[in-house]
């Protein structure tokens, strides 16, 4: 009978499990392999993005010119709320969308 190349019939040894790798490990899955930064820079964009009138999360990601403009079209859209808020949701998205290709273009 012939043993299948993908499956071992010897059991693994013992592994001795450490707080160490079990830091180390969560640090991997936290960090999603960018580094620490890299993986908070969308969050903390997006939130930044949430503080109305201000739209920051564009400046954050610098992209100076996108958040001016923004903040000059909000001046119109305040006089429907509806359309303000569709704005605000808008940039909040765009500021983690920004701040996600920032962190892929880094790390490529």
């Amino acid at each position: 009978m012939t043993e299948s190349s993908f499956a071992s019939s010897e059991p693994e040894p013992n592994k001795l499990v450490t707080s160490a790798k079990v830091f180390k490990q969560i640090w991997r899955e936290m960090t999603l392999g960018v580094g620490f930064w890299g993986a908070l820079r969308p969050l903390i964009a997006a939130l930044l993005a949430a503080i109305p009138f201000a739209f920051l999360g564009h400046h954050f990601n610098r992209k100076h010119q996108k958040g001016f403009d923004l903040t000059l079209l909000q001046i119109p859209l305040a006089l429907t709320v509806v359309l303000w808020f569709v704005l605000w949701a808008y940039s909040i998205f765009d500021a983690w969308r920004e701040a996600t290709k920032f962190v892929a273009q880094i790390n490529s």
